[in-house]
C-alpha cells in the first residue's frame, strides 16, 4: 500500500455521514505505519467505540469504509474466526462489524456485516509468524498465502459496501 495522507484517507470514504467524517480521527499508530508491508489501514476510533475505519486500495486509489461494532459477545468462552484473517481466537477478540451500503441502498438502512478481529488488527496478524493464542488454528502454512487472502477478502467486503 502506497503512504497516505491524512485529506486522502478523510476523502476517501464511501459510507461516511458529515457527522462521522467531522468525528474522523487518525490512529495514534498512523505516524509508524510501514506502508510496504500493509494492504489497508484498519484502526478502532478512540473517541466512539463502536466505530471502526477501513481503508484498502482498490484501482490504485484509496477506498474507506466506515465500521459499526456489534455488542461484544455474552460468553468469553467460545471461539471464534476473523473472516478476514482467518485467526481463531476467544469469541471476546472476535467482534460483528456491520457497514451501511454507500449510496441509495445505505441511505435506506442496507448494511453488510462480518466478524473482524476486535481490534481490526488482521494486518499485524497474517504476518505473525507464531500463534496469537495456544489453541489458535490458522488456514495456509505459507505467510504469503495468508496476506494474500486478507487482501483480496478485505478488497471484496470493501467492493460490497461501495457498490451499494
Amino acid at each position: 500500500m502506497r503512504p497516505l495522507s491524512e485529506d486522502e484517507l478523510r476523502s476517501s470514504f464511501v459510507n461516511a455521514t458529515d457527522r462521522e467524517l467531522d468525528e474522523f480521527e487518525l490512529p495514534l499508530e498512523y505516524l509508524l505505519v510501514d506502508w510496504e508491508h500493509v494492504d489497508a489501514l484498519a484502526w478502532r476510533d478512540r473517541r466512539a467505540s463502536r466505530r471502526g475505519y477501513l481503508v484498502t486500495i482498490i484501482d490504485d486509489e484509496p477506498v474507506g469504509i466506515v465500521l459499526r461494532a456489534a455488542d461484544p459477545p455474552s460468553s468469553r468462552f467460545r471461539a471464534g474466526m476473523c473472516n478476514f484473517c482467518h485467526t481463531q481466537q476467544p469469541a471476546n477478540q472476535v467482534t460483528m462489524f456491520s457497514a451501511r451500503r454507500a449510496g441509495e441502498a445505505g441511505r435506506n438502512g442496507s448494511t453488510v456485516g462480518t466478524y473482524l478481529c476486535s481490534d481490526l488488527s488482521c494486518q499485524e496478524n497474517v504476518r505473525l509468524h507464531a500463534p496469537l493464542a495456544p489453541a489458535e488454528v490458522r488456514t495456509g502454512s505459507h505467510a504469503w498465502a495468508r496476506i494474500d487472502g486478507l487482501a483480496r477478502r478485505t478488497r471484496a467486503f470493501v467492493e460490497g459496501v461501495r457498490a451499494g
